[in-house]
């Protein structure tokens, strides 16, 4: 660590106290204070670690999606590179687990509402995961991204309940069409990468799962298990958004995506958390049956 700190112009002398943090299932990430400012230091695991296909590159990835969301609560990058990212901590505390009260926490998913859409308001040059290269259209990107995907559910021998066929198929689908503008889209904005310092949103953070892509893919993390439709504060701070059906079939699409990495990530990550496995195939064969 002290030769990284060296690279990233800190002198590891100055470092007061050093944390690492467990939350994260992927990368590795420590909490580095030094007498007058916080740190995030996060290491990717070995190249020849088992991984999903979209996970090579995550690193440059997240520091991307910090440079580009520079405007909003997110960290600032000091010094990246291919295997470790140091970034500033941001002050608060993760949603998760914490559950504020009602009142506060309409209040807080409103601020939270307005911040998405001004993340959305940012665009890209092309469609995807950066780190696989960008596409022409967003039915293109999206394509290789699930593709991608049940080429890792096979490497891994993962039994999917649902017909890849059948997820395949419906990519065919005209809806994909409507989506004409990259925006920046986090994917990844469970309550545990959500940030509250008192009565605000303070931080939003792990963007190493961004892509340019449907502004729409943003809202299945945002209510992992839920419908987000029921979540009217959040709404009302984002904005005018009308679920039409092509809107409603892109987001059962997404749903599936976003369902399928957690099932076959256990694989490789060698989780064994049964009550998270019916959760997350509840959940999936319930968006697979609105395709």
């Amino acid at each position: 660590m002290d030769t990284v700190l060296t690279t990233c112009g800190i002198d590891p002398a100055t470092v007061l106290a050093r944390q690492e943090l467990t939350e994260g299932t992927y990368n590795t990430a420590y909490r580095l204070r030094t007498a007058d400012t916080g740190y995030i230091l996060k290491v990717a695991p070995d190249p020849a670690s088992p991984s999903l296909t979209y996970e090579r590159g995550l690193m440059g990835t997240e520091a991307l999606f910090y440079r580009e969301a520079a405007g909003l609560p997110v960290p600032q990058v000091i010094h990246a590179e291919a295997d470790f990212l140091l970034m500033t901590e941001i002050p608060g505390r993760p949603w998760y687990p914490d559950k504020p009260h009602e009142d506060a926490r309409a209040g807080l998913r409103g601020e939270l509402g307005g911040i998405v859409a001004s993340l959305h308001k940012i665009t890209g040059a092309g469609f995807g995961y950066p780190q696989l290269g960008l596409h022409d259209s967003w039915r293109s990107a999206f394509r290789q991204m699930v593709t991608s995907l049940l080429a890792d559910a096979e490497q891994y021998g993962v039994d999917l309940p649902v017909s890849a066929d059948r997820i395949v198929a419906a990519l065919d689908s005209p809806a994909f069409d409507e989506v004409e503008h990259p925006v920046l889209v986090h994917f990844d904005l469970w309550d545990g990468n959500i940030l509250l310092d008192g009565d605000r949103v303070s931080g939003l953070v792990d963007g190493e799962r961004a892509f340019w892509g449907d502004p729409v893919a943003e809202l299945v993390s945002l209510a992992l298990f839920k419908d987000i439709r029921r979540d009217t504060a959040f709404l009302d701070g984002y904005g005018p958004l009308e679920f039409t059906g092509p809107v409603a079939f892109r987001l059962a699409c997404y749903q599936v995506y976003l369902y399928l990495i957690m099932l076959i990530e256990t694989v490789p990550r060698q989780s064994s958390d049964a009550g998270m496995r019916r959760l997350i195939l509840k959940n999936l064969l319930e968006a697979a049956a609105k395709l």
